[in-house]
């Protein structure tokens, strides 16, 4: 018994842990959990807890929860959060998945430990805006160290593997991207408090952050009378200098609903858009665009290589804001458009992104890596 315990156990660090209510890891490692648990697996994922304590040992749902304390809910208490998660994880020669390489440098332990590592790479974090110069280059190390301590490399996006090659062989990665699944039962009803109705508006989800392009989406919406609605999740705050630049740009028919963290709202809110937009200039396989795909919606995404490869025939795109103001133009007017793109964006997901085909690519790839599992 104790054998077979070890032949099918991981670990999962990383997150901030399950249940899920942070973002697409979190999401991710509470699915990848509950299914590899019905598949016989012991796993164990490590949770972020403000406060002080021992780590400590929970159940739930046949998960095994290592909570783990940190005095402060911050970017340094994270940073002591994974330290922490790696000491403890290598005491134990059970196989792990780090999901994220923000602090791959501790990740150092495991391989002195002769502990299997697999590593999600992310996106190609440190290019980012947002991070200052130091922020950079901590991320570029550890994304330079990620590559070359872990025995496994997951990249999310055909060309976030082709960036990894710069430091690793080809051989060592791996591409999976992220999966989604439908709303269940989305409600016509939640659009009432939003003064809109069914496919008469589209949607917009993400970080006020420039390069998300949620400035020019907005303008672009703003430029022209639509008789529809665009309808922007997200937190804006007008000290905030970008957020107040896209506020007073925004018409009168652009609604911002704030931060929506229920998953039935946002789920309906997905179901029932007539497109979705998505701004993102950077990363791999956005799990966003992900879930857009999984709703069957139109997609207009910013024109680079990472939503070309996920939106495919899905999609328009938009490298500007004139040429956004002119596709949103495009897909108001033609329903026959919206048609195709709906039936495209189906046979997208269905081919490649549904979270049971993500899941049996995970793991697989643990056996794979883990060698003694059956």
């Amino acid at each position: 018994m104790h054998e077979e315990r070890n032949k099918k156990s991981i670990r999962i660090l990383g997150t901030r842990g399950i249940p899920a209510c942070h973002g697409g890891f979190e999401t991710f490692a509470e699915g990848f959990s509950k299914y590899l648990v019905a598949n016989g697996w012991n796993v164990s994922v490590y949770c972020q807890e403000t406060g002080h304590g021992k780590i400590r040992e929970e159940d739930w749902n046949g998960i095994k929860r290592i909570i783990v304390p940190v005095a402060k809910d911050s970017s340094l208490g994270s940073i002591f959060f994974d330290l922490k998660s790696v000491i403890h994880a290598a005491s134990s020669p059970e196989l792990c998945l780090t999901l994220g390489y923000n602090t791959a440098i501790f990740n150092i332990l495991l391989r002195l430990k002769g502990i299997k590592t697999i590593m999600n790479m992310d996106g190609i974090e440190w290019s980012r805006a947002k991070w200052s110069w130091p922020a950079r280059v901590w991320l570029y190390l550890n994304e330079w160290i990620g590559a070359r301590v872990s025995n496994v490399l997951v990249a999310d996006h055909p060309e976030i593997a082709k960036h990894l090659e710069r430091h690793t062989r080809a051989s060592k990665i791996v591409m999976i991207p992220y999966g989604a699944e439908a709303p269940e039962s989305p409600q016509e009803s939640v659009l009432k408090q939003y003064g809109v109705l069914p496919h008469e508006y589209a949607l917009v989800i993400a970080r006020p952050e420039p390069e998300n392009s949620i400035l020019e989406i907005v303008t672009a919406w703003s430029m022209e009378k639509r008789n529809f609605k665009l309808i922007v999740v997200g937190n804006y705050d007008k000290s905030n200098p970008y957020h107040r630049k896209i506020l007073d740009a925004a018409s009168d028919e652009v609604i911002f609903a704030g931060a929506i963290y229920d998953k039935r709202i946002v789920g309906s809110l997905r179901w029932f858009a007539a497109f979705y937009i998505h701004g993102h200039q950077v990363g791999g396989t956005n799990p966003s665009l992900v879930e857009a795909l999984a709703c069957e919606n139109p997609i207009l995404a910013h024109d680079n290589r990472f939503n070309r490869w996920v939106a495919k025939d899905a999609g328009k795109y938009f490298s500007s804001t004139s040429a956004c103001n002119n596709a949103i133009s495009l897909l108001i007017s033609s329903l026959d458009d919206r048609k195709r793109m709906h039936t495209n964006a189906m046979h997208e997901f269905f081919s490649r992104f549904t979270t049971a085909m993500i899941n049996s690519k995970y793991k697989t790839l643990c056996c794979n890596t883990n060698k003694n599992c059956h």
